[in-house]
């Protein structure tokens, strides 16, 4: 009779005994997901090598592994600052960077988790980088000049990370892929003054463009009668010469042929005799008057 209490016990027992064989077999493997490193954890001290992507065993209760998100990620930020000219302007800036693997270990030591290198590596870099390169343009150059401004940013960017990491001792925690500058936002009294000397450009242009088109038409109707005028002169001067040359050699025809002044007195007679009273004889024509009037 004293054996059965003894049975009942162990009975008792066996799905404890059960639950404690689960744990500990849960406990000694670890999966990474895929995109992820795993950072052990070895009673609270962070082993120096990543476990990649996968299954892997681990020391059950004594290991605890982090996963450490290493795809590509990004980090906006809003920074305000004054521009050379002395303009506030707000700039949106975003940087995509990722973690590197194989020093995920000494980056969670470190500094920490992905959100914590956002919060204390890239957006303090992205906030004083914008301050620094904004006061090197003015605000009207900070849109005129956008892809000098941006890459200015960029290595800014790039050097106050490499300064940060290289002082917690992490100088390849980081890779950088992209600096994007969103937009720039000015104030309403600058976006006012750049419409209207927008404003005046265009109508100083759309001035200088009509006042151009009239000088041009003036020139054009100016060439217009002078070519008109070049040709009537030379028209009348032709005409002249012409009637000029045929005076000359009808004349020099009339003095040196006869024959041909008595054809042009004929053609020039109308038929009619000259009337004398108190006498009936015919009149001779006076061939020297004829021919003066002629000429």
């Amino acid at each position: 009779m004293a054996s059965r209490p003894k049975l009942e016990n162990l009975n008792f027992l066996y799905p404890i005994i059960i639950i404690l064989v689960i744990v500990l077999a849960t406990s000694a493997f670890v999966i990474v997901d895929s995109g992820h490193v795993g950072v052990i954890r070895t009673l609270g001290a962070v082993q120096p090598h990543p476990l990649p992507e996968g299954f892997h065993l681990k020391k059950p209760f004594l290991d605890k592994v982090e996963q450490v998100d290493i795809r590509l990620t990004k980090a906006k930020s809003k920074s305000a600052a004054a521009s050379k000219d002395l303009q506030t302007v707000e700039t949106q800036v975003t940087v995509q960077y990722s973690i590197l693997g194989p020093v995920a270990p000494q980056t969670y030591q470190r500094i920490g988790q992905r959100e914590v290198v956002a919060a204390t590596v890239i957006e303090p870099a992205i906030q004083e980088s914008v301050k620094a390169v904004a006061a090197q343009f003015t605000a009207e150059q900070l849109v005129t000049r956008r892809a000098e401004v941006k890459q200015q940013i960029q290595k800014a960017i790039e050097n106050f990370i490499n300064v940060t990491l290289l002082d917690k001792k992490v100088p390849t925690a980081l890779k950088i892929a992209n600096v994007a500058i969103t937009d720039f936002e000015f104030s309403v009294e600058f976006n006012k003054a750049i419409e209207l000397k927008v404003r005046a450009e265009q109508e100083a242009l759309q001035a200088i463009n009509e006042k151009t088109r009239r000088v041009t038409q003036a020139e054009a109707g100016y060439q217009e009668r002078k070519l008109a005028a070049d040709g009537e002169a030379y028209e009348i001067e032709a005409s002249s010469k012409a009637k000029a040359d045929a005076i000359a050699r009808e004349a020099k025809a009339l003095k040196n042929n006869p024959q041909l002044i008595q054809l042009r007195l004929a053609e020039k007679w109308d038929g009619t005799l000259p009337r004398f009273t108190g006498g009936s004889g015919v009149p001779l024509i006076n061939v020297d008057s004829v021919l003066q009037d002629k000429k």
